[in-house]
Formats: structure tokens, sequence, C-alpha cells
């Protein structure tokens, strides 16, 4: 049989079994298994359930997640988001939209120190809703500020999908990170004017707050001076060439173990409730993962990416219509998946078509994360949302996601920025010396 028919029919298979409910990284494996046993012999299909988990279990980048997931879970634990909130409403509170602008300054710096979205829109709901309610806030602005606030948790850096593009890719992580820090700053800056905009048309959705004398602001920024200290060292320790990414994960891990404990809240039970949440989420993507090895070598061995590329070539189709229906793809599949599954699942496929048809992989990284990252509040589906109005049944699922609405478009208008000018991504890598 054909290999390009073969590897088509293995994709068909995958996304059934997933359709069926069986776990992702089990429907990538098996259907990685059966590929390859066609396209070479069973022995070598079976040995790939020795190597591949080998293969991720060396990876030594790849240790630099559950670690990463660990100091976000004792981060929160220690009220470090509740820190970042107070210090963004000292600054800008006074302003019409300010506690939503709050949320996002809030969300993005948190980001720093978690990595996931989910976390981050969770922590934040906790936290921004009710002070914005109390405030009479709009509540369609409230939910769509914490909702796009929380995509930020994949995007600024350190960021787990982030690790784990560059890990899967063979791309340097640390100029990762740098690739996304200048779009993660315009990503916030266009959610600030977006909440300008919508509270200049509609003035009574976001009042303003009272404004703090400076003197009290100085006090709140000196009582958030852990959150700060936290961010500065991981990110400075990497940018810096300090740490490793696995040391700065390390280092990060303890400080925000530190400052649960100083901060008196390291009980038994939190400890208990970091540690089991770390390991879930930990054993998940590394399922995950290893099901995406096996599913990898399977998508190189038939050769359909290298297929794909001359395909194009010889269609006529300008390489930038392909990146566009790739975005499209993505908007929809990070609406109905889990972000390192909507990630991994079409990794081994397009990474080695982007990359054929002549287009940088870090910028490439920077794009595929941050139109993921969309995916998760787009209607009807988004993820999102959804777990926004479970924490806050009283807030219909219309009202969130017509507070998206106006995020949304900003994302599409920031994304086509970030696409149009890869630059935005590439020039603080190479003038950190990053790029090879």
């Amino acid at each position: 049989m054909d290999p390009v028919i073969v590897a088509t029919v293995g994709i068909a298979g995958m996304l059934a079994l997933i359709a069926l409910h069986v776990p992702i990284g089990i429907a990538m494996a098996t259907a990685g298994f059966f590929g390859v046993w066609l396209l070479l012999d069973l022995e070598p299909a079976i040995k790939m359930f020795a190597t591949a988990p080998t293969q991720v279990l060396v990876t030594q980048e790849l240790g630099a997640i559950p670690m990463f997931l660990l100091m976000g879970s004792f981060a929160s634990a220690a009220g470090l988001s509740g820190d970042l909130y107070r210090l963004f409403y000292a600054l800008i509170g006074h302003y019409r939209g300010g506690l939503a602008m709050t949320t996002i300054g809030g969300c993005g710096g948190f980001g720093a120190v978690c990595g996931s979205s989910l976390a981050t829109a969770s922590t934040f709901m906790r936290i921004a809703l009710p002070e914005m309610r109390e405030r009479g806030y709009r509540p369609s602005l409230a939910a769509g500020s914490i909702a796009a606030g929380g995509t930020l948790g994949i995007l600024i850096p350190p960021s787990n999908l982030m690790l784990l593009y560059g890990v899967l890719t063979e791309q340097f992580v640390i100029a990762l990170f740098a690739a996304a820090v200048i779009p993660g700053l315009i990503c916030i800056a266009v959610y600030f004017a977006t909440i300008a905009a919508y509270v200049r048309i509609r003035p009574g959705s976001g009042p303003a707050g009272p404004k703090m004398p400076w003197r009290e602001r100085l006090t709140v920024v000196r009582s958030c001076w852990g959150v700060l200290v936290l961010a500065a060292v991981v990110s400075g320790g990497i940018y810096g060439g300090v740490f490793t990414v696995l040391e700065a994960a390390a280092v990060g891990c303890f400080m925000a173990f530190g400052f649960t404990w100083l901060r008196g809240r390291l009980t038994v039970k939190v400890l208990r409730e970091v540690l089991v949440q770390t390991a879930a989420s930990t054993g998940l993507i590394y399922i995950i993962i290893i099901g995406a090895t096996i599913f990898t070598f399977f998508i190189t061995l038939s050769q359909m990416p290298t297929v794909l590329v001359s395909a194009i070539e010889r269609s006529g189709l300008e390489p930038w219509m392909v990146i566009v229906l790739l975005l499209v793809m993505y908007i929809i599949l990070g609406s109905i998946f889990e972000t390192v599954a909507a990630m991994i699942i079409t990794l081994p496929v397009v990474f080695p078509l982007v990359v054929g048809l002549g287009f940088d992989p870090i910028w490439w990284g920077v794009i595929n994360i941050m139109v993921i990252e969309i995916g998760q509040i787009t209607p009807p589906i988004g993820i999102i949302p959804f777990v926004l109005h479970g924490m806050a049944p009283d807030v219909p699922l219309k009202t969130i996601f017509s507070g998206i609405a106006p995020f949304f478009v900003a994302d599409l208008a920031r994304l086509a920025i970030v696409a149009i000018f890869p630059a935005l991504s590439l020039w603080l890598p190479g003038v950190l010396g990053l790029m090879v």
C-alpha cells in the first residue's frame, strides 16, 4: 500500500479513536503502532513501545515541565496571583476599565510563573470576578477580560507549551522564550486598547476606581516584592545565561515553595493538593508526548510531509495562503482540543510542511501557540469559557461569549500583525545571540 495512503488512514484512525473518547496519547500511539507495522514490520512496531518512552524520559529539557507546573501551583497557593492583582490595581485601577486592565496585566504576570492558560483563567476568575462585580462592572466585560487574560498563560514565557514545542521540533527553547516576549507585550497592549475602546463606547460598563496616593502605591509595590523577585529570577536567569531552562524551573519551584512556607500557607492539605495536581498533569502530558513520539515516527516514515510540500509547490498555491489555511484550522482545533493536544496532534505533519515552505521554525512556534490560545476562547466551543461558567454558574455562557467577542477581534488583529512582521518575534532572539 502507498505510504501516504497509510498515513492518511492512520490520521483518520487516530481522530476516530479520539472521537470515541480514547485518551489522546493512547490514540496517537495506537495509530503509530499499526502504521509502522504496515510500513515496516511487527517487530520494529513493538520495539517503539520500549524506545519511545525511554527517549522521552531521558530528555532533560522535558524535566522542566513538571517543575514549572509545581512552581505555578506553589505560587498560586502562596497568594502571589493576588499580589499581582493588587499591584496592577494600584497602578491603573483608577482609570475607566482599570479593573479589567488589571486582570489582563495580572494574568500576564502570573503567566510568567505559571505557564498554563486554564490555571491562569481559573485563578483570576476567583480573584477578579468578585472585585469587578462589587464595583459595578458589566458582567460581559468582566468575564471577557478574565477569559482573554487567561490565554496569556501559554504565551508569556516561560511557557510549558512553548517548551514542549521546542523539544519536539528540536528548536532552542530559550530562543523560543525570547521570541515570545514582544508578541506577549503586544497582546497585553492590544487587550488594554480593546478595554479602553469598550468603556468609551459603553461608559457605564467599567467604572473607574478611587485613585491611590503615590505613598500608598509604593506600599503596595513593596508588599508584592515576592512575585516580582520570582519572575525576575526565573526569566532574568534564563535570558541572562545564568540558568538553563531546567535549572531556572528548579530554582523557581524552590522559591515558590519558600514563599508558601514563609507566608504560613504550607499545610499538609495544601502540599498534598499541589503534589497530586502536579503529578496528574505531568502524567497526562508525558503520555501524550510518548504517543506523539510514536506517531511522529510513523508520519516521518510515510514521507507524507515531503509529499505535501511537493504537492503545494506544484499546485502554485502561495505559501502565505497555506499559512492562512493552517491558522484557520488551528483556531478550530484550539476550540475543541486541550492546548497540548491541539499542537501535538498536528505537529508531525504541519511542522515539516511549514519549514519546507521556507518559514522560520522559531517564528512559527510563536504563531502556532498564539493561534491555539485564540482557539481556547473561540465561540461557540472554546474551553476557557466553559471552565469559567463552571466556576460561576450564575454567569450565563451567552454573557461570557459576548464579552469575549471584542477580544477575539483584537486577537485576530494582533495575530495578523505578528504573522506579517516576523521581526517582532525574531528580533530579540537575534539581539541576544540565540538564533542559529
